[in-house]
């Protein structure tokens, strides 16, 4: 049994390193560095030798690899997967002029209307046209921008002159309202101080003419007063009572007094509607 760890190796007299068919690894030539990736299916597409088709969005471990060309200093990828029936390769390469991805080998895409019509009106142009095109489209949306935002401005001046005009309206208004408030007020108390004021003088009115009826109705023909009968005997009374006083008679009973006299309380028996029984008679 050899040694399982030794500083030389054994060259049997028979040796030709000629024969040997193995490149070392050194001495190999470096081609593009491969990196693998785990990507979607950027589009469907059928398998060439299979007529498999694979859905966009399906995963894939993929071989990744940076390829010599260039659009406008943006390197182009080239992808390798497997077939998913017949591990067939295909390949497909990043498109940076369309912004899309460009089937080279092993499978055929889809046909997909809204692309190929895109691709009809840009078909001829050259690469002049294409950077005329975008600073174009990019002037464009530049003066689109600016468009909207002079608009914006002025909405909002139409904004802000709107409002200062309904604030002088209802300013206005309430000025208005105040005034009406005012007046308003002044009317009724000068209504109530008329009314007042009619009120009295009709009530003066009245008792004047009140006044001459009575004393129309106690006046005679000639013009003297008419005495009525109870104001004769009253003052003939009070002329007897001063006779009666001046020759030493009595003066007449004092008049009745109103003043509240308490009673005598009635015993507690007759109160609760007891009788008392007559006691016999010893005789």
């Amino acid at each position: 049994m050899s040694e399982r760890k030794v500083l030389t190796k054994y060259y049997p007299p028979d040796f030709d390193p000629s024969a040997i068919t193995r490149t070392p690894k050194h001495l190999r030539q470096q081609g593009p560095k491969l990196i693998t990736v785990r990507l979607m299916a950027p589009f469907s597409m059928k398998c060439t030798k299979c007529g498999e088709f694979i859905y966009k969005g399906r995963k894939f471990n993929a071989r990744k690899e940076t390829t010599s060309e260039k659009y406008f200093s943006i390197p182009i990828y080239r992808f390798y997967i497997r077939c998913t029936r017949c591990s067939g390769e295909i390949t497909f390469l990043t498109d940076p002029k369309n912004m899309d991805y460009r089937a080279e080998k092993g499978a055929k895409r889809n046909f997909e209307p809204w692309r190929d019509s895109a691709k009809n009106d840009n078909a001829d142009e050259t690469e002049q046209e294409v950077l005329d095109r975008l600073e174009r489209e990019e002037g464009e949306e530049a003066e689109q921008m600016e468009r909207d935002k002079m608009a914006e401005l002025e909405e909002k001046m139409l904004d802000s002159k709107r409002e200062m005009a309904i604030a002088d309206a209802l300013d206005e208004i309430r000025t208005r309202n105040a005034r009406v408030e005012r007046a308003g007020e002044g009317g009724v108390e000068g209504a109530l101080v008329g009314g007042r004021e009619e009120r009295d003088e009709e009530a003066e009115r009245v008792e004047r003419e009140i006044e001459e009826a009575a004393r129309r109705a106690f006046m005679t023909e000639e013009g003297e007063r008419v005495k009525r009968l109870v104001d004769e005997e009253g003052e003939s009374a009070r002329e007897g009572n001063g006779v009666g006083a001046a020759n030493g008679e009595m003066p007449p009973p004092a008049p009745p007094s109103f003043a509240r006299v308490k009673k005598a309380k009635k015993p507690l028996a007759n109160s609760l509607g007891i009788k008392k029984k007559a006691k016999p008679s010893l005789v």
